[in-house]
């Protein structure tokens, strides 16, 4: 059974045995001291696409996402962050430049996930809940025929969160896949249950039992998940803090 922690202050030296996943929550609401931070170890094509935004807050939000990851990338491969490079797939999935460590990053409604592996495939998802969005109008349009049966199959208040559950299951998997949207939604199917172990049960590419996926509990209006090579030994739920607190 995998251990999974409560999500607690990394701690000084990170290191990531066979088997592990470390998951961080980044807060992208930053000061503009940490920003200007950031955006000193930021290469030009992340700074253009920074500038892409048309509002201000979802500029400083991309930066403080990509600096939060270049920051935590770099403790754990012990380099400056502006020094790591990055190659994108054929599906636009990111990875390391000569580098082993695997990453994925998902963001939603100011909060982001970080989840990192040395020897895993992986993808992780947050999404902020929304009521109006989880409904059975739109799980026929993205799920499976057995997910939206299981769907209806909810009581009507526990519908929302059923929906969020395999939404960011979905999402995650089709990340760790590096396929993205290229993968159709309905060609997999996933647990959505209240009391249901989150998994795999059916893919059409590959074999279903080679990932595991787990919930991460994000915080109050917020649904995450992750999807890992298997086996998984351990999960670690780091918070990233304010880097002027640490003194960083």
């Amino acid at each position: 059974m995998t251990e999974v922690s409560i999500w607690s202050e990394p701690p000084a030296s990170l290191t990531l045995a066979t088997g592990e996943v470390h998951v961080w929550r980044l807060e992208l609401d930053q000061p503009e001291s940490v920003l200007a931070e950031f955006r000193a170890t930021l290469e030009a094509d992340e700074l253009v696409r920074a500038g892409r935004f048309h509002f201000a807050k979802h500029r400083k939000q991309f930066v403080a996402g990509r600096g939060g990851l270049r920051y935590v990338l770099a403790r754990y491969l012990e380099v400056k962050p502006e020094e790591l490079r990055f190659s994108y797939g054929a599906y636009g999935k990111p990875a390391l430049v000569n580098e082993e460590l695997r990453f994925n990053m998902s963001h939603s409604h100011g909060v982001a996930l970080l989840a990192v592996s040395r020897d895993r495939e992986l993808g992780v998802d947050v999404e902020h809940v929304r009521a109006d969005f989880a409904n059975e109008d739109v799980a026929r349009r993205f799920f499976s025929r057995v997910e939206v049966a299981a769907f209806n199959a909810l009581e009507k208040e526990e519908q929302v969160a059923g929906f969020f559950r395999c939404w960011t299951r979905k999402e995650a998997y089709i990340k760790a896949i590096g396929r993205g949207l290229s993968e159709p939604l309905h060609a997999f199917d996933v647990t959505l249950a209240p009391g249901e172990p989150a998994a795999l049960l059916r893919a059409e590419r590959g074999d279903a039992s080679r990932w595991a996926m787990f919930n991460i509990d994000v915080a109050d209006d917020y649904a995450g998940a992750l999807a890992a090579e298997a086996p998984v030994s351990t999960i670690h739920l780091w918070q990233m803090i304010e880097r002027q607190r640490r003194g960083i």
